[in-house]
């Protein structure tokens, strides 16, 4: 399940912070290192997962390689949310009327 993916994908602190980086535009691997203590191998492993789950995209220039959040990764994240999104009001109402009905 692609959601899954994604969850745990971001699960991670170190990716989150990552795809943090990423969402201010696109980076290589160095860039992305700057204020992380991690090795370079570990940097390309965590843009492996972030690839893998659908959230990170890479475009090459020369022999540069540019990571990039990928729109429908975010879409995907935003879908899911939608899902939930109609829940609450609902929730949130019926709780609103039991508390008024124990005020009476």
């Amino acid at each position: 399940m692609v959601d899954t993916d994604i969850f745990k994908a971001l699960a991670d602190p170190t990716r989150r912070r990552v795809f943090e980086k990423l969402a201010g535009g696109s980076l290589n691997a160095s860039a992305l290192r700057d204020g992380l203590e991690i090795s370079q191998p570990a940097i390309s492993q965590h843009l492996a997962v972030l690839r893998a789950a659908g959230l990170v995209r890479e475009q090459r220039q020369g022999r540069f390689v540019n990571y990039e959040v990928d729109p429908d990764g975010i879409a995907s994240i935003g879908t899911w949310l939608a899902r939930y999104r109609a829940y609450w009001p609902k929730r949130i109402e019926a709780l609103s009327d039991l508390l008024k009905d124990m005020d009476q």
